[in-house]
């Protein structure tokens, strides 16, 4: 066990992993950056995109919308403000989200209820290509 450190993925909703890992990847907002135990200390927005967990040989794909990861030698904590396991991504479901979420913008007279709309839409269709794309 000293080769792994302790690794969570919290969302609004729920704790969604904790677990021992070997390395993690994390998709974030400089680039993507891996963390295995010993790693440097570090406090880093994330982006939209993958998050790999490496352990014991297998590999977790999650998708994650952005957050915050809080990294120490021993410990990453992954704050996400949405995270859904990417075997989990319905993209026809998602498909049509992105257009439903097109027709509220295009439907909305308040500023703010579009402004709210197109920031859905424009989250939406972040996952989309990410999830497109790690296919």
């Amino acid at each position: 066990m000293a080769d792994k450190f302790k690794f969570e993925l919290v969302s609004p909703e729920r704790l969604m992993i904790s677990t021992q890992a070997d390395m993690v990847i994390v998709p974030g907002a400089e680039g993507d950056f891996g963390v295995m135990v010993g790693h440097a200390p570090l406090i880093s927005t994330i982006r939209p995109g993958i998050v790999e967990v490496h352990e014991d040989g297998s590999v977790t794909r999650l998708f994650v919308s952005g957050g915050f990861a809080d990294v120490t030698q021993t410990v990453l904590t992954l704050l996400a403000e949405e995270a859904v396991l990417l075997s989990d991504v319905d993209l026809t479901a998602l498909d049509q989200e992105i257009k439903n979420l097109a027709e509220d913008v295009a439907d909305a007279k308040d500023p703010d209820l579009k402004a709210r709309a197109e920031a859905a839409l424009e989250g939406a269709r972040a996952k989309r290509d990410v999830v497109a794309q790690a296919a």
